[in-house]
């Protein structure tokens, strides 16, 4: 139970929010006290709710669809017009129009209405601005204008246009908030201003975003209309698009239209006819060219952007890596115009880095178009066609509104003429008859009597002055006559028709448009929003790398360059203290990555996502790419494939880890990987996830330990699991001893290279190796001594195939695989690599000679995970 003063009951939700009625009162204000009313809460929340939302719709948040204002701004314009701030006047101070704003119109905060104000002033927020400032009132740079007591103001050139013929009845006038004064409820509005300098707003459970368009172009679609009125219905979008191109902001760049995925673009033409719709917005650029050095120099940047935040936003891309090809960054703008120059590498690709720009900063971005109104009160969401018949009637209801207004004055004025001509027609009389009476009031009755006036033409005679007794003031007043009674006939005749005043619009609008248009300043072109980050990355063969610590880089194929066997290496990582080298890959920067770590989980991403770093650079942290990853979890195989091609098709990947377990699961179980990665394998205590492999379903599975034991078996040996499975086991390994690597063999050429810690290897055919089952001890694949050290890596090669070997303390040493000769089974094998003292073989990366075509290829991995480039 709630104690409650009398007050108001709203309908059910189902009434329209701004129906109410009264509950019954008592007769007596006596009666009501101690009374105590039952309501229902959810109904009284409601109802207030409602009340709000429509104050915040109606009042604030929303403009009128017919002079395309908000009551702010209406109330800004119309208080300057009345402090006499017309164009050609003095200026005034900013505070002192708050002030008759705030006190006569406006009780809300100061702050807001000098907001309001100057964004009318800033000609980069309004297409055609309607307050003339002087001072500051902020910049495109982000700065804000300064306090109202420094700015001074007056009305635009073009603002008159919206407050002409104000006090000629043209509008409704509403009493202000404490009915001592009275405003607009909207303005005469010769220009279409809602279409023509948008407006933007959000109110409760709806918004408006409406840009700003064309002052021509509005003027030549709304002439269109006027002259196929009669036909109106069956003029249709594209028709108005002849004339409206579309938005045209203040600040210029470019738009896309109609191009994109219809998931993320609805388009312009969309827009136009449903209300609703987006727009990509473009900043406008040239190449600069000057022998050595490429620029791309950006003369205007997309509307409601800032230029410090995209300067800082390409800052952090360059320092993170994100795009390593921009050599200085400057501002070189000022009063003729912007200028924002990139400055770029010699072996830049303007292209590329334009589109990478585009994508990561605001030089591009969505424009989402609502295009939500006032109509009769009402917010309604409409087209271009709807709200420029919605400004037609508008105009029309003004121009009658005007003419009723200037007929009843020139009916009274012709009135009033015809009465002097009366009393200077008999101009003897009328002396006589003033002379003789004793008062102006006996004098007034006697002529109304004597002339069959009326007291309004009677008081006229009176108040006449002498001189108008003269022959030329005679003929003057006869001439008044004649003219006002022409504009009474030519004013009867125009509200008579229909037709002709809709002429008279036409005719105004031309006429504003050649006083006022301009040509456009936003280009519009076809072209495609949608960037495909992968097109913005150079297709290219790199070399991932990866570190006990975690560390991660990505470095072009190129940067290595091609040595005999036997050699020691260059530099390939700088590695931080008490970290070695735990890995190498090899892929092509558009290859989808999986990326499987030591505790069983998969994590998907982008080659070209890792930081491209130079060829002896430490790199990044793992976690600074997938950041679901625990702090001491790493890294051991990546697998690279196009998920896309190999969805419907029949796959597996077959999993080993470093105690022998093995598993094959189907690789649709990782089509759709989460960011914070899946469980690929259940991982026991003390082991770890190794090696992945994509196979067919008919591939055979070779694996080596470390001490140079190997074993050959058919993949059907292992039966299809879940990904929770922890597998079953492949190889069987003797005491102190540990999986060194795992392959599949692919093709009847194919060759088993097995590479040691010391830097030794040798090749040897796959027929060498007999095909038995798994869970076997399996055969002898080196003879291991102290020179050779243990086997780190086991590969299915081709002779035409190259690796990259490097170290643990990061040396680098890329050769062929024909450097290496073909050898028996049981063999040492040949030096490949010679590290320095202390350092050993840590990986080894496959270089393909031919690509694998759709298969997933997976990249190359310290004890024997392979690397294949698809490029």
């Amino acid at each position: 139970m709630v104690r409650i003063p009398p007050q108001e009951r709203i309908l059910p939700h189902s009434a329209h929010p701004m129906d109410r009625i009264h509950s019954p009162l008592p007769e007596s204000p006596a009666e009501r006290l101690g009374t105590i009313d039952s309501i229902n809460i959810n109904k009284e929340m409601r109802g207030s709710y409602l009340n709000y939302a429509m104050s915040v719709i109606v009042a604030r948040a929303l403009p009128d669809a017919r002079d395309g204002l908000k009551p702010v701004h209406r109330r800004i314009l119309y208080a300057m017009h009345d402090m006499g701030l017309r164009p050609g006047s003095g200026y005034k101070k900013s505070a002192r129009l708050v002030g008759e704003v705030l006190g006569k119109y406006h009780p809300h905060g100061d702050q807001a209405v000098y907001d309001a104000m100057a964004r009318m002033a800033q000609d980069f927020s309004l297409r055609y601005p309607l307050v003339d400032g002087q001072g500051n009132f902020g910049s495109q740079d982000g700065d804000k204008p300064a306090a109202m007591r420094y700015t001074e103001v007056r009305l635009a050139s073009i603002a008159s246009e919206m407050l002409s013929d104000i006090n000629m009845d043209t509008v409704d006038f509403t009493e202000n908030y404490d009915s001592t004064q009275e405003e607009p409820a909207v303005l005469p509005a010769r220009l279409p201003n809602l279409l023509l300098n948008g407006a933007s707003g959000i109110a409760v459970g709806m918004a408006t975003n409406i840009p700003p368009h064309n002052l021509g172009e509005l003027v030549d679609a709304i002439v269109y209309l006027i002259d196929h009125y009669d036909r109106m219905h069956e003029v249709t979008v594209e028709d108005l698009m002849q004339f409206v191109q579309g938005p045209d902001f203040p600040t210029g760049a470019t738009l896309l239209k109609g191009i994109g995925d219809t998931k993320k673009q609805i388009g312009l033409e969309a827009a136009y006819a449903q209300g609703k719709g987006r727009i990509y917005v473009r900043a406008e650029y040239e190449i600069e060219d000057s022998g050595s050095t490429k620029r791309l120099v950006f003369t205007a940047i997309p509307y409601q952007t800032s230029k410090p935040a995209i300067i800082e936003r390409i800052v952090g891309l360059v320092r993170s890596g994100r795009i390593d090809t921009i050599r200085d960054l400057r501002d070189e703008s000022n009063r003729r115009g912007m200028r924002l120059v990139v400055e770029l590498k010699n072996h830049a690709q303007p292209q590329r880095v334009l589109s990478q720009l585009y994508t990561y900063t605001q030089l591009q971005t969505a424009y989402n178009i609502q295009m939500m109104a006032l109509v009769n009160g009402e917010p309604r969401q409409r087209g271009l066609k709807f709200y420029l018949q919605v400004y037609i009637e508008h105009r029309y209801q003004v121009i009658v509104r005007r003419s009723q207004h200037d007929l009843a004055r020139q009916r009274a004025r012709a009135h009033v003429l015809s009465g002097l001509l009366k009393a200077v027609a008999a101009i003897d009389t009328v002396i006589q008859l003033i002379r003789r009476s004793p008062d102006a009031e006996s004098a007034r009755l006697q002529l109304m009597v004597r002339l069959e006036l009326d007291e309004v033409q009677a008081r006229a005679i009176l108040d006449m002055q002498l001189r108008r007794l003269a022959a030329l003031e005679r003929q003057k007043l006869q001439d008044e006559y004649d003219e006002v009674q022409t504009r009474i006939d030519y004013l009867e005749a125009l509200l008579a028709s229909p037709a002709d005043i809709r002429a008279l619009i036409r005719a105004d609008l031309l006429q504003i448009a050649e006083k006022y248009g301009d040509e456009r300043r936003s280009t519009i072109t076809v072209g495609n929003p949608d960037t495909d980050e992968g097109d913005l990355h150079r297709s290219e063969n790199v070399v991932i790398t990866l570190t006990e610590k975690g560390y991660i880089k990505r470095v072009a194929e190129r940067d290595y360059h091609a040595q005999l066997r036997g050699g020691r290496g260059r530099r390939g990582i700088t590695l931080a203290p008490d970290d070695t080298l735990l890995d190498i890959f090899h892929a092509n920067s558009h290859d989808d990555l999986l990326l499987f770590s030591d505790y069983g989980k998969v994590y998907s991403c982008k080659a070209y996502e890792i930081t491209v770093s130079k060829r002896d650079a430490r790199g990044i942290k793992q976690r600074g790419i997938l950041p679901a990853m625990a702090e001491d979890e790493t890294i051991t195989a990546v697998v690279a494939w196009d998920k896309e091609k190999m969805r419907g098709r029949s796959g597996y990947f077959f999993m080993a880890t470093v105690k022998g377990r093995v598993k094959r699961v189907q690789h649709e179980a990782f089509m759709d990987i989460r960011s914070n990665g899946l469980i690929a394998a259940h991982v026991r205590e003390g082991d770890r996830l190794r090696w992945v492999k994509w196979t067919n379903g008919s591939q055979k599975i070779v694996m080596a330990s470390a001490d140079g034991q190997s074993i050959l078996f058919h993949e059907d040996d292992v039966r299809a699991m879940g990904r929770q499975a922890s597998g079953v086991i492949g190889m069987k390994l003797l005491d102190g001893d540990c999986i060194a690597g795992m392959d599949v063999v692919t093709g009847d050429a194919a060759t088993v290279l097995i590479l040691t810690r010391n830097g030794y290897g040798k090749r040897s055919p796959v027929s060498e190796y007999r095909c038995q089952s798994r869970y076997g001890i399996g055969t002898r694949t080196l003879r291991r001594n102290d020179r050779t050290g243990p086997v780190i890596a086991v590969r299915c090669v081709h002779a035409e195939d190259g690796i990259v070997l490097i170290s643990k303390e990061g040396t680098v040493l890329r050769t062929d695989l024909s450097q290496i000769r073909e050898v028996g089974r049981n063999t040492q094998g040949v030096r490949v690599m010679s590290p320095d003292d202390g350092d050993k073989v840590a990986g080894v990366a496959l270089l393909r000679a031919q690509p694998s075509g759709q298969e997933p290829v997976d990249t190359a991995s310290k004890n024997g995970t392979s690397a294949t480039a698809t490029g």
